[in-house]
């Protein structure tokens, strides 16, 4: 990882940011995959596509975690939030909808 005074310019920073940003990309496939995984998984255990509890759980957990790593909390959270919600309706697309597994 770059450490930020090490950084000269704005053309070296905007190189960093593009690496943040494929790394980010990166990620949030391997998260994708996860999510095409718990469909195949979730008729098998009984769970619904939305699990309330689970979607609070992972929200604190972020905020938790975005306060340690210095990320505003709200921010982390919203992002997740919408996000979430964009796997929840690729769950239900293949699911259907149900009750919150509770």
């Amino acid at each position: 990882m770059t450490r930020l005074p090490q950084i000269a310019t704005m053309a070296e920073l905007r190189l960093e940011i593009d690496r943040l940003d494929a790394a980010l990309v990166d990620l949030l496939a391997e998260r994708t995959a996860m999510i095409d995984r718990a469909i195949e998984l979730k008729p098998g255990e009984g769970l619904p596509a939305r699990i309330e509890s689970r979607v609070e759980d992972v929200v604190a957990k972020v905020r938790a975690r975005a306060i340690v790593a210095g990320l505003p909390p709200d921010l982390a959270e919203t992002l997740w939030r919408e996000m979430m919600e964009f796997f929840i309706a690729r769950e239900e697309s293949v699911l259907g909808k149900g009750d919150d597994g509770e």
